[in-house]
């Protein structure tokens, strides 16, 4: 008898936990996705900050889709995805992070900025439009930024990726 009864209460508690009506899809990268969402698209970021990086613009966009490709189970389009992101690169810019004791640089900082407009057509409710993503990285002071910014700009946009990822995927 007692056997009986543990096993229609865990069959009423599995009803009633598939009953449930949210649906949310989760990975191991953090990602929630809704089930009904099977596309994204990511149009060409372009670069209109007042100092320009020539390879900026196609790295960000790149590493946008790749980053979707490999963590997620959705399916690239060219335009009007499920999950749609579109922006601009607003802020590129190299400044003094740390001084010495004699008012010597030591360290610059390489800053960029992206303006992003993100679409979830599944979920109207988690859009957003024109959230800014700013990320950055130090250099020693020594080295000119066209020396090391094909270092620093991957490293930089890795960072505004997965800041992108997580406020969009994971609803962050």
């Amino acid at each position: 008898m007692k056997r009986i009864l543990k096993t229609m209460l865990a069959a009423a508690a599995a009803a009633t936990i598939a009953g449930c009506g949210v649906q949310i899809k989760y990975s191991l990268s953090g990602a929630s996705i809704p089930p009904d969402a099977k596309t994204f698209s990511v149009a060409y970021f372009p670069n209109n900050a007042p100092m320009v990086a020539p390879i900026l613009s196609a790295t960000l966009t790149d590493e946008l889709v790749s980053k979707f490709s490999r963590q997620t189970r959705l399916q690239q389009v060219d335009e009007g995805g499920d999950f749609a992101f579109q922006g601009e690169i607003t802020g590129y810019s190299s400044t003094t992070s740390s001084v010495s004791s004699d008012d010597n640089a030591l360290l610059n900082r390489l800053t960029i900025s992206v303006r992003v407009t993100f679409t979830n057509a599944v979920n109207e409710n988690d859009s957003w439009v024109n959230r800014t993503f700013t990320a950055y990285a130090d250099y020693d002071s020594t080295r000119l930024l066209s020396e090391i910014e094909g270092e620093l700009i991957p490293e930089i946009v890795d960072q505004l990726v997965t800041d992108i990822f997580q406020a969009s995927a994971s609803n962050w």
